[in-house]
């Protein structure tokens, strides 16, 4: 049996109660484009899922990539070095400018896959909007991202909550001008909600930069690093932790992002109805997400202070808080999902199609969760390599190629449409789980052979 610990559950639950609040409250604005955009128009909601297949990754992938901030500042925190943590985050801020660069350029042709779909030429058109308005947010996106990446690095949770709320409370204003034409503006509909987005990351970005700014726990990081030079062999540090990483997200977001886009095709309401599951799913998913963040942070604090009884401790202790809310997840999901679906759309016919998939969607929630905190317990110890390929496999070959064979055939059984995929989606995700807790184990005893020692002075009973 996993061994467990309170002061480690009171630990990971500390610093992941604020993630979850920001990570909600982030989901929530996505929840609030869907909803907005879908009373405009089901053809608004399908452009918010078709253009989110395309954003998602690009977004993601960078977030991804970002995200080595937090194990490296982790570490250096938990052994109490300070000038690192300001010289690696002003490297990463380097890193981020230049990648928001790349992509914003690569957003001026998204076009070109948006064209090679099969697809209604009102859709296609407000899913080009959206992704034009959006994609000039790239830039605050990014310096928000490694700002919140320090942050979370020096176990301070609560930034990312406060800015959160700053997001959404421009986030639902924005959308009501833009998408219903209000003020003076045009009536956008469904591509309004992607200016309404960009100017939240602008938001957030100077929110975080005010907090950090005043904050008393960045005081003793506000000092002048010894050069402001480019470092491209630290910088090549970020990329090599979180190359791995931001791939890893691109696996599992594309896993979802995607499919809208393979079943376009079938018609608005197919995409309506899986475009409400996905959302609530993706709601859902930042409960154990949080968890893994939280994890994150307090594993490379942990390997910083060479602590390995108490790294054993609060792996476990992960797992378990995570399974148990695994569990409660789909319970209320089976029990509510006519009147989750109710939420998003009047259509009954969408109503029906979105509440049979979260019947499925019940059936990973644990597999998972395992799955997210074990790749972020890696995360904290600087382990993204092994991720990168269980992701890569579990997602694609088996979660994607199983729901394609599903869902589009008749290879196997009569094509199922939406439902095939989230049969993979099942699949897939049981497959990372098995491996990545088994790769988490094989590590943890890496660390012992290596010498980490078994008990410290910053060891609890």
């Amino acid at each position: 049996m996993l061994p467990f610990s309170r002061f480690e559950a009171r630990t990971i639950l500390k610093l992941s109660g604020p993630i979850v609040l920001a990570q909600l409250t982030q989901t929530l604005m996505y929840f609030v484009d869907t909803v907005m955009a879908g009373r405009y128009s089901a053809v608004d909601m399908a452009a918010i899922a078709v253009a989110s297949g395309l954003w998602f990754p690009v977004v993601m992938t960078m977030q991804g990539l970002l995200l080595a901030l937090t194990p490296i500042v982790a570490q250096y925190y938990g052994s109490k070095q300070t000038k690192p943590v300001t010289h690696f985050t002003m490297q990463a801020m380097y890193l981020a400018m230049a990648l928001a660069a790349a992509l914003f350029i690569v957003m001026l042709y998204v076009h070109v896959p948006i064209d090679l779909l099969n697809m209604d030429e009102t859709l296609r058109q407000k899913s080009l909007d959206y992704l034009y308005y959006v994609s000039f947010g790239l830039f605050p996106a990014a310096g928000y991202m490694v700002l919140r990446s320090m942050f979370e690095g020096i176990g301070n949770t609560k930034a990312s909550m406060w800015i959160s709320f700053v997001g959404i409370l421009v986030n639902i204003p924005a959308n009501y001008v833009f998408i219903y034409g209000k003020l003076g503006m045009p009536a956008l509909g469904g591509a309004g909600c992607g200016i309404a987005t960009a100017l939240v990351f602008l938001a957030m970005f100077i929110a975080i930069l005010i907090y950090g700014w005043f904050s008393r726990t960045t005081r003793r990081y506000r000092t002048h690093p010894d050069s402001y030079r480019v470092n491209f062999k630290d910088i090549w540090q970020i990329i090599c932790i979180g190359t791995p990483i931001a791939f890893s997200i691109f696996f599992e977001v594309t896993l979802f992002a995607c499919i809208p886009l393979a079943i376009v095709h079938l018609g608005p309401i197919m995409v309506a109805g899986h475009q409400i599951a996905q959302n609530y799913s993706g709601i859902m998913f930042m409960l154990p997400l949080s968890l893994g963040m939280a994890t994150t942070i307090r594993v490379g604090h942990l390997v910083g202070q060479q602590s390995l009884l108490e790294l054993k401790k609060a792996v476990s202790t992960a797992i378990i808080l995570a399974v148990l809310m695994s569990l409660v997840i789909a319970s209320l999901t089976f029990v509510l999902r006519n009147s989750i679906a109710a939420l998003y759309s009047p259509d009954a016919t969408v109503i029906a199609l979105a509440a049979s998939l979260l019947i499925l969607a019940c059936f990973y929630q644990v597999s998972d969760a395992i799955q997210v905190v074990s790749a972020c317990a890696l995360r904290g110890m600087k382990v993204t390599k092994p991720v990168f390929f269980i992701t890569f496999i579990a997602y694609w070959p088996i979660g994607f190629g199983l729901g394609a064979v599903l869902g589009l055939t008749n290879w196997l059984v009569p094509a199922m449409g939406a439902h095939g995929f989230w049969i993979g989606i099942i699949a897939g995700l049981s497959v990372a789980a098995v491996l990545l807790a088994i790769i988490l184990k094989r590590n943890l005893h890496r660390l012992e052979y290596e010498g980490m020692p078994a008990t410290t002075a910053a060891d609890k009973p």
